[in-house]
């Protein structure tokens, strides 16, 4: 797929102000995408929407193909009658620049479970027949997702693979006791499934009527303990007690001795081969009901990855086990066509992922960040890119840029840093912004916090952390004249506002094609 020279934001819901603890769908959540129309930006990235668990992860969700309801506006709910207002009176006092889910999981959930009980027998016939259409529209995967969370209440939130063998199995007789005890619970997750999407879909499209797409982002593993090996266990490594044999991480590296041990379930792929890939064609439609483009995590999987025997105590012990490669994408667009995909190619990249990326045509990632550790023949430097990439000054698992430059960077990457640049690094954020969208990468993204010039206290992922991660929140007045007059004048000096290029033809729009990566160049 080709792309317009153009720029964007990154930055989860979670993060967006408000005065219940999180980030949501709320009345903030349109000024962001007037802040994003108004500064000319084309793209607003997010992390997986997915509902989350035990450390906050949107990376390990309960469920490929649901909705997170933390994300749910209250105050919306409140103005079309769906929420008494009396019931947000004993809101705890949030804070104001941070998540504290531990609180959001005992207030908001209950809150919207009081919701679910009176628009079962209160609701209008109108919300009632649109709340019935959705259910049964969606009843593929979410019958299934909220029996599952039904179920992983009323066990107390254990991983379904400890579950009685009856339900561990899915016997249809546990089953269907189950859905009769749990009629009330399922109902909540199917409400709040709603819910999410109605006001998901408001928002996207009002993002859409002012030109900007959403990127997603789809984790190429999906969570152990999830809805999607609930149900589909034929398609995981997993043995007759449903527990993994082999699961997922990365081998041992400069960065870490033992490698990382991730501990996702791995794809039998060559099952998946047998039926069309059909569990990933739908997870690839219910993406794209959300997003506009589809960010792959860890897309050098789909080439090799890591294999790690289930029990094991670090990744050492592990090997390369060929992907599905060029025959699944061959598959995916036939099914969609034009795939509007990025790739995440980032780590240690063989020949064969980056044959496969150029084979697709698929833009790969540039991280500034990374650029300043070897010398002027590194892939990350700007006068090295070709035009099919996208360009970060840092992504969600980087320091921010101003952290990065003060503390993590080591003394010869500043040096390194501020000769490239002709800088005294005093303000090292907006220099790799500006690096970022003057390069000839054709997508040019930066995250808030440096937009802000913010330090190493508003990171929102430090992977290997079990704690803390995921809870940065910015606060309304961060957004302000200086800050939109600027990213507005970066964004029209180089060139990244669409509707400069709009009837100058291709060449002006920053297309080189002799040079692109998959229409004949071939870069690294």
């Amino acid at each position: 797929m080709d792309y317009p020279r153009q720029s964007g934001v990154l930055l989860h819901p979670t993060s967006l102000p408000g005065q219940f603890g999180i980030g949501s769908m709320n009345g903030a959540a349109y000024e962001w995408v007037d802040f994003l129309a108004s500064t000319r930006q084309s793209l607003w990235q997010v992390l997986p929407l997915g509902p989350t668990g035990y450390g906050d992860s949107p990376y390990q969700s309960f469920s490929s193909f649901a909705g997170n309801p933390y994300l749910i506006s209250l105050e919306d709910m409140v103005e079309e009658g769906l929420l008494d207002q009396a019931l947000l009176a004993d809101a705890p006092d949030f804070p104001a620049h941070h998540v504290d889910y531990g609180t959001i999981y005992t207030w908001k959930l209950p809150v919207l479970h009081q919701a679910a009980t009176a628009f079962a027998t209160g609701g209008t016939p109108e919300l009632q027949a649109e709340f019935t259409a959705f259910c049964a529209d969606q009843a593929g995967w979410l019958e299934d997702f909220a029996l599952f969370m039904a179920l992983k209440d009323a066990h107390n939130g254990a991983a379904w693979n400890t579950w009685e063998m009856p339900l561990r199995s899915r016997k249809a007789s546990a089953l269907t006791q189950a859905k009769n005890e749990h009629a009330a619970a399922i109902h909540t997750h199917k409400f709040n499934q709603w819910l999410f999407f109605r006001q998901w879909s408001k928002l996207k499209a009002y993002a859409n009527a002012q030109g900007i797409r959403i990127i997603g982002d789809i984790p190429i593993f999906v969570a152990m303990d999830s809805s999607d090996t609930w149900t589909s266990p034929q398609e995981f490594f997993l043995d007759t007690e449903f527990q993994p044999t082999v699961v997922a991480g990365v081998p041992p590296d400069y960065f870490s001795a033992t490698g990382q041990l991730w501990g996702n379930p791995l794809y039998r792929w060559q099952h998946m081969k047998t039926n069309g890939y059909a569990w990933w064609l739908r997870r690839m439609h219910a993406a794209l009901r959300l997003y506009d483009l589809i960010r792959v995590d860890h897309f050098r999987g789909f080439a090799g990855y890591w294999e790690i025997p289930a029990g094991e105590p670090t990744a050492e012990n592990g090997q390369w086990v060929q992907g599905p490669g060029e025959d699944f994408f061959a598959v995916v667009q036939r099914e969609l066509g034009d795939l509007p995909i990025l790739a995440e190619d980032l780590g240690e990249i063989t020949p064969d992922v980056i044959e496969l990326r150029n084979r697709f045509n698929l833009p790969g990632m540039k991280v500034l960040q990374f650029a300043f550790s070897t010398d002027g023949s590194d892939k990350f430097l700007p006068h090295n890119f070709r035009h099919n990439f996208v360009v970060y000054s840092g992504t969600h698992d980087n320091d921010t840029t101003r952290g990065w430059y003060e503390q993590s960077a080591t003394d010869e990457e500043r040096d390194f840093f501020r000769r490239y640049f002709h800088t005294d690094g005093h303000e090292a954020a907006w220099t790799l912004i500006n690096a970022a969208w003057s390069s000839v990468a054709v997508l040019a993204i930066a995250p808030l916090q440096d937009l802000l010039n913010l330090d190493t206290s508003t990171r929102m992922n430090l992977p290997g952390r079990a704690t803390g991660n995921w809870t940065w929140r910015f606060t309304s007045d961060a957004i302000n004249h200086w800050l939109i007059d600027r990213l507005l004048e970066t964004t029209t000096l180089y060139g990244r506002d669409p509707a400069i290029y709009a009837g100058k033809g291709e060449e002006a729009g920053g297309q080189s094609g002799q040079d692109a990566v998959g229409t004949g160049g071939r870069a690294p």
